[in-house]
């Protein structure tokens, strides 16, 4: 006879987030939000928890007293170990979370600093000079600290694979819904986002946000009639000067606008909307890769492999046969 506990799934992904006195609630519920949603939707089995050196309960910057707290031991077991942020006076990590983070990484599981959480992964040495990303306030403060290590002021977050790190506290979302995407394919991805409400993928970056705020994309601005209608035209050899044209503006004052709104520019923006597409055609349909090239407005099957390598290290057939969402129907938990 079987026991209800047999049939109960085991996790196919371990979580560990790191928790501590005065983080905030934000910071501390996106990694839950999201990799909880992956589970909630039946896309996979996660599991996340969150945990500190004493495995003690934690006051939030909120006053907000929040228990259930694991120890390190628990987090040794992890595949992903995420800290989700970090004290405000950017202190050293314990030597006990240090060795944590050494340990699990060299044991394979991936590591995410998120926000200020890039300083402990940093001051841990598991960059190892490698480019890292951080709030925009701190990143003066970051490159001080490791001098070795360059900061990227342009993006959202920078994954090595085994070590990933993020902007700013929204750019957290980013970052996670990435380890979704990488781990599941973009289907999964832009599932997880719709349900939340929020982009499956910005491709702006946190520079825009260092000098001014730069307003969202009205949806009557001309603008945003240029990223619909080139959105809809995909399939054909559109460029820069045909969506300065469906905008109705001149040329530089196309690329003007479009950056200050955007925080890309025309052309980067188009080939990641192709390439979005591609990934979408991979997963979905059993399209070939010239069929798929043509539809995505590419010149030829050489130049999607060549972009697709490029955005992803990986070659379209590879992605395909990784994250074609046809064979995992009826195998979702």
């Amino acid at each position: 006879m079987h026991t209800d506990d047999e049939f109960t799934p085991k996790p196919e992904l371990r979580i560990a987030v790191y928790a501590f006195d005065g983080a905030t609630m934000f910071h501390l519920s996106v990694p839950p939000m999201v990799f909880g949603e992956v589970t909630r939707q039946h896309l996979a089995v996660w599991d996340t928890i969150l945990f500190n050196e004493l495995g003690a309960d934690i006051t939030t910057d909120e006053g907000y007293r929040i228990g259930g707290i694991h120890g390190l031991e628990d987090a040794l077991g992890a595949d992903v170990i995420v800290i989700a942020s970090w004290h405000s006076d950017l202190r050293a990590p314990s030597a006990q979370l240090a060795e944590l983070l050494q340990h699990a990484h060299g044991n394979g599981a991936s590591v995410a600093g998120l926000c200020l959480g890039a300083f402990p992964v940093a001051d841990s040495g598991l960059l190892d000079s490698r480019p890292a990303v951080t709030h925009w306030r701190s990143l003066n403060q970051f490159s001080s600290r490791h001098p070795g290590t360059d900061v990227d002021r342009t993006v959202l977050y920078i994954d090595h694979g085994d070590v990933m790190t993020s902007a700013g506290t929204a750019a957290a979302i980013d970052a996670c819904l990435h380890l979704v995407r990488s781990r599941l394919g973009s289907d999964a991805a832009n599932q997880v986002a719709r349900n939340l409400v929020v982009a499956p993928h910005r491709s702006g970056g946190q520079a825009q946000y260092i000098d001014r705020p730069v307003p969202q994309v009205n949806s009557l601005s001309p603008i945003s009639e240029a990223l619909d209608w080139a959105t809809q035209h995909l399939d054909e050899r559109i460029d820069v000067v045909d969506m300065a044209r469906a905008a109705r503006m001149s040329l530089r004052s196309f690329i003007r606008a479009f950056k200050e709104n955007t925080g890309n520019t025309p052309a980067a923006w188009l080939r990641e909307r192709r390439l979005d597409e591609a990934r979408r055609l991979l997963e979905l349909t059993d399209l070939g890769i010239d069929a798929i090239a043509s539809r995505c407005g590419f010149a030829s099957p050489v130049t999607l492999r060549q972009n697709f390598h490029a955005a992803y290290a990986t070659t379209p057939s590879e992605y395909r046969r990784r994250f074609d969402a046809r064979r995992r129907v009826g195998s979702a938990v």
